[in-house]
């Protein structure tokens, strides 16, 4: 079992009347090489998910067994490891740096895991072929469209051939055409094997995963697999 969360729960002021549980007794298990969609609507919960499962936050109880190590007994030197070392993030707002240019943003999770320039070139470089930005090293992020963006973004989270990849709303800031594009290319990173983990509030983009959880007011609803048109 690559993840499993058990009985977690993520409260905000607990214990005042203004208490908020965004997560109240989640319990998750997902095995390796699935592709899963988290989708609720905003405050189900599922941004909370994705920074719990991505080690961005810890529960404020219940354990999280990340690749059989329980990640609440981490330091955040020790989290920030698992962060580099296991988990490519894609954002909705792509989150790129604008004053680097396109290779540069691409190997900066190389630099943080002690890569030397040569190899951090190399692998940034084949991330950047399979996005079909080769061509575009030289350039800044204002320079680009937003679907390019997001394949830089997507080449980042991919230099260091990360086990899992998380998803945040990775279609939400572009055109329905480029957002195909993206699914797509999370579906082939997924039929080579990684395990991809997709949140999204949108049912239909929920519907391109074979497993779809749905979280409704920090609970999951559903469960269940199913039928998926590979794009």
């Amino acid at each position: 079992m690559l993840i499993q969360i058990n009985d977690v729960y993520k409260i905000y002021g607990e214990g005042l009347e203004s208490e908020v549980r965004a997560l109240d007794g989640v319990t998750l298990s997902i095995d390796r090489g699935e592709f899963v969609a988290i989708v609720g609507q905003s405050g189900s919960g599922k941004s909370t998910m994705m920074n719990v499962l991505g080690c961005l936050d810890i529960p404020t109880r219940g354990d999280y067994f990340l690749d059989g190590t329980n990640v609440r007994e981490l330091t955040d030197k020790e989290l920030s490891h698992i962060r580099n070392r296991q988990i490519g993030f894609i954002f909705q707002q792509y989150n790129l740096i604008q004053n680097l240019n396109v290779l540069e943003n691409v190997e900066l999770p190389l630099i943080y895991q002690g890569i030397n320039a040569d190899d951090r070139h190399d692998m940034a470089m084949e991330a950047l072929e399979r996005v079909g930005l080769a061509g575009r090293v030289k350039h800044r992020p204002a320079e680009m469209s937003g679907g390019q963006q997001q394949r830089v973004a997507i080449a980042r989270a991919i230099a260091t051939h990360p086990p899992i990849i998380m998803a945040d709303e990775p279609t939400g800031a572009l055109d329905s055409h480029t957002g195909h594009e993206v699914l797509q290319f999370l579906q082939q990173l997924n039929r080579e094997g990684t395990t991809v983990i997709l949140i999204t509030h949108d049912n239909g983009i929920a519907a391109t995963a074979p497993r779809c959880v749905r979280l409704q007011d920090g609970k999951i609803v559903e469960d269940r697999e199913q039928e998926v048109d590979w794009l």
